[in-house]
């Protein structure tokens, strides 16, 4: 089942754009490996080493897995890539959720990279899209994550709940519990 959605964005120059996020194909790749990655790299960015092309191969491979990337003028902002069967909330005990394995902005929409990202909200609409993700799928809008060191006062900033240290991830795991709102189908009603 292909999923897309059309999510408003602002560039720096104030004006709005229309983005869509789609299901992962190869120019989103190649958008990567070509022009994300050396920048990643000269930047010392901690989702330098992701190996996204692994990631799309295991989406089209295994159903628990998804990659989506959020694209705007031909030109990939965004990646995405979900795990929607095996995890389990850590805050409510048992409860399924969508996992967020990977969630990556492109350099120059980042804050802490450039004070004047060229389009901002990326991040939060690849993150809204998972949630709809975990709506879509009967989990109530519950979505985990491990957060790099570096994201985490995204992750703050956008009120899930911070649950500590994981130990055995190395990192901070963060947490949305149910969302009290309906289904965008049920809504539009």
């Amino acid at each position: 089942m292909a999923i897309t959605e059309y999510v408003e964005l602002d560039r720096a120059d104030g004006e709005t754009v229309t983005a869509l996020i789609c299901p992962m194909q190869q120019q989103h790749l190649v958008d990567f490996d070509s022009i994300w990655k050396p920048m990643l790299e000269a930047l010392d960015g901690e989702d330098a080493f992701w190996d996204w092309a692994r990631k799309k191969r295991l989406a089209l491979t295994d159903d628990r897995y998804e990659a989506y990337a959020l694209e705007h003028d031909d030109l990939t902002h965004g990646l995405l890539w979900l795990e929607t069967q095996w995890h389990r909330s850590q805050w409510v005990r048992s409860e399924p959720l969508v996992y967020v394995a990977a969630l990556a902005s492109a350099p120059w929409n980042r804050h802490l990279l450039d004070p004047q990202p060229w389009i901002t909200g990326v991040g939060s609409a690849l993150l809204s899209f998972a949630r709809q993700r975990s709506l879509d799928l009967g989990y109530g809008g519950r979505l985990g994550l491990h957060a790099l060191p570096g994201s985490e006062p995204f992750y703050e900033s956008r009120n899930m709940l911070n649950l500590g240290y994981d130990p055995d991830q190395e990192m901070v795991y963060f947490e949305y519990g149910v969302l009290n709102r309906l289904p965008r189908e049920e809504s539009d009603a």
